[in-house]
């Protein structure tokens, strides 16, 4: 059973950074792509960003390019999420989530994905 824990999250002022953690465990096969998505309450969970696991291809959504970066340690099996000049706007909670069983299509929707962490908060003061 594939098991993904995020760790990482807290309190943080507008303008500064967190580091996002989602560790893997469990999997026979490493999975095809991962992603973070967030989800503020009252709102629809939506994509942050994803990678393809293999080639290493990276995808953000427009809100947060230029200032989250996505990455992998294949040798700890863990996911990351760097996370730069924040703003109140990022406040929710991360989520990291994996595609274990096919090719990855749309990598920014959460349908696409089939294993899913607890979720760390992230909150963002003005």
């Amino acid at each position: 059973q594939v098991q993904l824990v995020e760790s990482g999250g807290g309190s943080v002022q507008a303008g500064g950074s967190l580091r996002l953690s989602c560790a893997a465990s469990g999997y026979t096969y490493k999975p095809y792509c991962m992603g973070w998505f967030r989800q503020a309450p009252g709102k629809e969970r939506e994509g942050v960003a994803a990678i393809y696991t293999g080639g290493g291809s990276t995808y953000y959504a427009d809100s947060v390019k230029g200032r989250f970066t996505i990455s992998q340690d294949n040798a700890k099996n863990t996911l990351y999420l760097q996370m730069n000049s924040l703003k109140p706007e990022d406040t929710a909670m991360y989520y990291c989530a994996a595609v274990t069983t096919r090719f990855c299509g749309a990598v920014l929707e959460p349908y696409e994905y089939n294993y899913w962490g607890q979720g760390t908060q992230v909150t963002v003061s003005s």
